[in-house]
């Protein structure tokens, strides 16, 4: 199977398990994690472009599992983020990874943080190095094994 093949089947795999676990992906930890996630994943090669911040906005809004959040909360936390990231990457990365590691104690929330990262990242069809390397950071920073993702 062609890479590309399985980096589809990879992401519609991760976003089925994440709508299996809907309903108990709803506290404040899980919405900050996520939205600090998908802001990581679009600023990952250091810079997000308006056409990306559109494309990922778009995909949070249209995210079943994110629907137990209001979507303009979603897109403030993710501007807010992504802000953080461009900025001062090195110094955002720092902040945003530290929002992300705050459900390390919540393993189900934790492993759907890094579902929706790959999921993020492989949408456009390329989940490319950067993407891939700020995704296993963020396993590192959850205390979750990034072979665990094939990462």
């Amino acid at each position: 199977m062609a890479l590309w093949d399985r980096l589809k089947d990879s992401a519609k795999t991760m976003q089925t398990q994440l709508d299996a676990k809907k309903n108990d992906l709803k506290s404040g930890g899980f919405r900050d994690a996520s939205m600090a996630m998908c802001a990581l994943v679009a600023a990952a090669d250091g810079s997000i472009d308006p056409a990306e911040r559109q494309r990922v906005a778009s995909l949070i809004a249209t995210n079943d599992v994110l629907t137990n959040f209001a979507p303009d909360d979603l897109q403030t936390r993710f501007n807010d983020y992504c802000q953080k990231l461009t900025t001062d990457f090195d110094f955002g990365k720092v902040s945003v990874l530290q929002t992300i590691g705050k459900v390390s104690k919540k393993p189900a929330e934790a492993r759907a943080v890094i579902q929706i990262g790959i999921v993020i990242g492989g949408a456009d069809g390329d989940f490319d190095k950067s993407e891939q390397a700020v995704v296993r950071e963020a396993c590192f920073a959850l205390g979750i094994a990034p072979t665990e993702f094939d990462l």
